[in-house]
């Protein structure tokens, strides 16, 4: 049962929930932290360190993003007053053509078809495979002895990016056979840990348009949909089950406060992981801040996602009358049993829309239907991102070595994890599931594809351009989709 709206004259929602048992003070359900310790983190000088606040350097990108017209300077408008977000120091800290001159990479690998792969000259490629055979087959002693010998063929992640991927998917495959990710049971990211993803997400942001592609795509389909006639609610609530750092809500902020959308008020509740406690309460922070100097109206709950995989949509407050989006990623799919169930759950939801972004290649991996058909996918995949990322950086940049550490390698470990587990074998793709729901896809908007060519221009990596497939906007790497948004309907 859903909660009746307050008037656009009250502060805020009522905060009566759906489900009292399992979703009051949604926030506390996250593990909890030494209060004194909190406290005595300064944000600002590890900001400082990294460099997040730094106004000082020149940014000859971002100079010409925010004196092109104002229809686009809005969404690339950076507040120097707020700290910690990564995504929102966009979109460069300097123009790769300036560091990578003459820069002509061109695709050479491409895994063809199962049978045939065309390994550039990399037989370890073909012992990659055996691994994943012998896990598929449950001969893992056999599966052992293949990856001790690929160990000593792989020793670091270095060379051109097949051979990089092919470390980071033999490792990938070792955790799986030793169980040390399923083992990983800490509640809490540690501090180093936490820095070193923030500078990663930053770097990347400042180095590949693959992070802003997927950010703006997905405000640009919220806007929209909140731009439309068919709902005169005050308020939005906006539902992500991989929200990060948050960074992407500044801009969303911004464009709300300055187009007068929703009355400036927004709610977020965002699913999250176990061990993000710090991180959440890091987002929190910086986007109620940012909030209010937008003169915005802002709450944000975070839900666990083990309480999600319990409760489903029931462990999230929603509020009668409330415009709700739905913004989705592979990553809450890993983690369920069922995709038709999460579907056909999210339909007595009834959002306004479901935005799909798909960044890690499922359009083309998921129900690929055999752990060694993904297993090929996911590493033809993230052999192209990291080729991408060869294209935007210098051979041995130390931007290159964190993006790769901090945000590649987790996202590698999950995409093997995933295909391994068969739970769901057999089971429809997630766009099965959406049309089988009665899900339609909508167009997105002409100025998301202006903004996303407009981003592609002025980031000046060759080899990246926008293409329309069916209703998704799509980018590219040599032809190869890197990043899908698509908004869907009931």
């Amino acid at each position: 049962m859903k909660v009746q709206a307050s008037s656009p004259q009250d502060n805020q929602p009522s905060n009566t929930t759906n489900n009292t048992n399992s979703t009051d003070n949604t926030t506390n359900q996250l593990p909890s932290m030494d209060e004194h310790v909190m406290r005595s983190m300064d944000w600002d000088s590890i900001m400082k360190e990294l460099e997040l606040d730094d106004d000082s350097t020149p940014n000859p990108l971002k100079t010409e993003f925010t004196t092109t017209e104002s229809a686009i300077g809005p969404l690339y408008a950076v507040d120097s007053n707020l700290p910690g977000f990564p995504d929102q120091i966009q979109p460069s800290d300097f123009d790769s053509s300036d560091v990578y001159p003459g820069q002509n990479q061109t695709s050479g690998y491409a895994f063809n078809s199962l049978d045939s792969v065309d390994n550039g000259g990399f037989d370890f490629i073909e012992d990659l495979i055996r691994v994943v055979d012998c896990v598929e087959s449950d001969e893992l002693q056999l599966a052992q002895v293949i990856l001790s010998r690929l160990n000593q063929r792989l020793r670091s992640p270095t060379g051109r990016p097949l051979q990089r991927a092919a470390f980071y998917f033999k490792e990938a495959l070792g955790s799986l056979l030793t169980g040390s990710n399923r083992n990983q049971t800490r509640l809490l990211s540690s501090w180093t840990e936490i820095v070193q993803k923030i500078r990663a997400v930053k770097e990347f942001s400042g180095i590949s348009p693959i992070p802003l592609f997927s950010h703006f795509t997905a405000n640009q389909a919220i806007l929209d949909s909140l731009s439309s006639q068919q709902s005169s609610s005050p308020f939005v609530h906006v539902v992500d089950f991989d929200i990060g750092f948050g960074g992407q809500y500044a801009s969303l902020m911004r464009e709300i406060a300055e187009k007068s959308i929703s009355s400036g008020f927004l709610r977020v509740t965002a699913v999250v992981a176990e061990e993000c406690a710090v991180e959440t309460r890091l987002v929190k922070e910086n986007l109620t801040q940012f909030a209010a100097e937008m003169k915005i109206r802002f709450q944000i709950e975070f839900v666990l996602a083990k309480t999600f995989e319990m409760l489903s949509f029931k462990a999230i407050r929603f509020v009668d009358g409330e415009r709700t989006v739905v913004l989705i990623s592979p990553a809450i799919f890993r983690r369920l049993s069922g995709i038709g169930d999460f579907v056909n759950n999210l339909r007595r939801v009834s959002p306004k829309v479901v935005i799909f972004v798909d960044g890690e290649g499922w359009t083309e991996i998921a129900g690929a239907g055999s752990f060694r058909r993904e297993f090929v996918a996911a590493l033809e995949f993230y052999t192209m991102v990291l080729e991408s990322l060869d294209a935007a950086a210098p051979p041995g940049d130390l931007v290159k070595k964190i993006v790769e550490a901090f945000v590649l390698r987790p996202k590698i470990a999950a995409a093997v994890e995933t295909a391994a587990d068969r739970r769901n074998a057999g089971e429809m793709t997630w766009r099965e599931a959406f049309c089988g729901a009665g899900m339609r896809s909508i167009q997105l908007s002409q100025f998301a594809v202006f903004q996303a060519e407009c981003l592609l221009e002025k980031a000046q990596v060759r080899g990246f351009h926008v293409a329309k497939r069916q209703e998704e906007l799509v980018l590219c790497w040599h032809g190869r989709a890197l990043v899908a948004t698509s908004a869907w309907r009931f």
